[in-house]
């Protein structure tokens, strides 16, 4: 699918017109926007515009990294726009000639047609030029990227106070899917962010000087960007470690009660294992009292035993 909004010198805007009277004289810039082209549409690309086919190609993958070449007559760019659903990045070309810009993808992409509803429908931006149409799609798609990394981080003060009361090993999967989930995102932040700084230090796109410290002030939201998904990767690496250092200490708790409850029969088993021998020369089992004197003595020492332990503050779990 093909559509244009061209700007003639008249500054009024005419949209829908063909491709083939692109090149009239009276035009004083056009905006391409192409949506899973055809090979036909293509074609029109290489044939019109004059554009590399390896350019074409990256531009119609689905998933390509940020990059930015230069061509004769034109700069080629790669974007990366945030899926909402599998918070992976898909890929829009971008193309930007003297009098035209050209964007390219082969998935639906809603940052491009806001960005185009936008400058449709703004009359006060038809004499912006490609430029201004290049920051508005980075504008769209970088400010798309702060509801997701917001989301994420009401999920970690929802895991952080535990409302749902949901078990260890419960919040401890949702963690681990929260750092998979901020993986992705830095890596589409990342990116992004280098090919900014690669585009605001670049001597060879005059175009931006004019028009830099709009470039600057999206360069800046990707800083910002990166800040949130570092801290709250912290985050999740401190409530991991909290869970699983309380875990460990109930843990360890638990182990301190029962080597406690073992040591005390330890002395008990020695007994009732020494008058458990079946030689016939042991004086006590033919005392009268011996059985009581022996249940006394062992009660004595498990009572002396506990009160010895618990003194050391071994049964005191805030201890």
């Amino acid at each position: 699918m093909i559509r244009t909004a061209v700007i003639k010198e008249d500054l009024k805007l005419y949209q829908d017109v063909s491709i083939d009277k692109l090149k009239d004289e009276n035009i004083s810039w056009c905006w391409v926007d192409i949506e899973n082209p055809s090979e036909d549409e293509e074609k029109v690309l290489v044939d019109i515009f004059g554009f590399h086919k390896l350019a074409i190609e990256d531009a119609l993958q689905i998933h390509h990294r940020p990059k930015l070449d230069h061509y004769d007559g034109y700069d080629f760019f790669i974007l990366n726009a945030l899926n909402d659903e599998t918070l992976l990045s898909e890929t829009v070309g971008i193309f930007i000639l003297e009098r035209f810009i050209v964007s390219v993808r082969r998935e639906n992409c809603n940052e491009i047609d806001e960005a185009w509803d936008k400058f449709i429908y703004n009359e006060n931006k038809w004499n912006k030029g490609p430029a201004y149409i290049k920051y508005l799609i980075l504008d769209k798609i970088v400010d798309e990227l702060f509801p997701a990394i917001q989301e994420i981080e009401d999920k970690l003060n929802s895991i952080d106070n535990n409302e749902d009361k949901k078990s260890v090993n419960q919040i401890i999967d949702e963690i681990f899917s929260i750092r998979n989930d901020l993986l992705k995102l830095r890596r589409l932040v990342t990116s992004m962010r280098d090919l900014l700084y690669r585009m605001l230090n670049s001597e060879r796109l005059s175009w931006i000087r004019e028009q830099k410290i709009y470039f600057q002030d999206i360069y800046d939201h990707l800083l910002k960007l990166s800040d949130m998904i570092e801290e709250s990767r912290e985050i999740t690496a401190d409530i991991r470690d909290n869970y699983i250092s309380t875990n460990s200490n109930k843990m360890n708790i638990n182990m301190m009660v029962l080597t406690v409850i073992s040591t005390i029969f330890i002395p008990l088993t020695f007994i009732v294992g020494v008058y458990g021998m079946n030689f016939e020369n042991i004086p006590e089992l033919k005392w009268k009292y011996g059985y009581f004197v022996i249940w006394a003595i062992m009660a004595l020492i498990g009572v002396f035993m506990f009160l010895w332990f618990k003194r050391k503050g071994w049964f005191d779990i805030d201890k």
